[in-house]
């Protein structure tokens, strides 16, 4: 089972469970429609033209968006290149195109001017099987990561932090990689994870109250402050750092 299939093996069971509430945007995602995205997106991908391997640059901020569109290239069987410069086939981002990048194909999830919105991606078409194995996830330091090392280290990691799918999991991350490891833990294990835009301890505390959160996940200053309430787990967010050392 690759990596993406793995994250979306939840949508059939879960269907219009929430998946994903996006603080910053108040879009609440359902496991359904995630994997109906994810898998329509991916067809729309290819074909503007998306080829195996190819790279394709995605620079959004963290959410419900940047976890269709991550997946959507996994799923396509593109390299998802985590960053806004380089060179690559395609680029997805949030209302900003950074001058420094290269490519050829520009989407959006708001509108820019010259691009394709991403919307425009998700037809009637899906890609009904991924790729098994091969190149999936660029992150920092032009680190390339396949769809079998990163479908194994969250088994390894779902295994430590058992979820179940009445749980309901507060992201308060520091990065991008650690966010997508909290959403990819969550969406697999039929939870439902709640995005905190810019975090403070204040607004932790009210959106743990307002969503009923069960976990917090937070960088070590934030999850110290957090510990205390009886109904919220709270973890570091180094503990995630897998077998991947991401």
């Amino acid at each position: 089972m690759s990596w993406t299939e793995l994250v979306m093996g939840a949508a059939p069971t879960r269907g219009d469970q929430p998946a994903v509430t996006d603080v910053r945007t108040g879009e609440v995602l359902s496991h359904a429609a995630f994997a109906r995205r994810v898998t329509r997106a991916a067809a729309g991908l290819r074909r503007h033209g998306l080829r195996y391997g190819d790279r394709v640059l995605v620079d959004v901020p963290l959410g419900a968006g940047f976890a269709v569109a991550v997946h959507a290239v996994a799923w396509s069987g593109g390299v998802a290149v985590l960053g806004s410069r380089g060179v690559a086939r395609m680029m997805v981002v949030h209302r900003r195109l950074d001058p420094a990048a290269e490519v050829d194909r520009v989407f959006s999830l708001e509108p820019v001017p010259g691009a394709t919105p991403f919307a425009e991606l998700i037809g009637e078409q899906t890609v009904e099987f991924g790729p098994l194995a091969g190149p999936a996830l660029g992150v920092a330091g032009g680190r390339v990561l396949h769809h079998d090392e990163l479908a194994d280290d969250l088994r390894e990691l779902s295994a430590r932090f058992v979820l179940g799918k009445d749980d309901v999991v507060l992201a308060a991350v520091s990065d991008l990689v650690k966010g997508l490891r909290v959403l990819d833990l969550a969406l697999m294990s039929g939870a439902h994870v709640v995005i905190a835009q810019e975090p403070t301890l204040t607004g932790c505390r009210v959106l743990a109250h307002e969503h009923a959160a069960t976990l917090a996940v937070a960088p070590f200053e934030l999850a110290r402050r957090l510990v205390g309430d009886p109904s919220l787990r709270v973890v570091d967010e180094r503990a995630l750092a897998g077998s991947l050392a991401l």
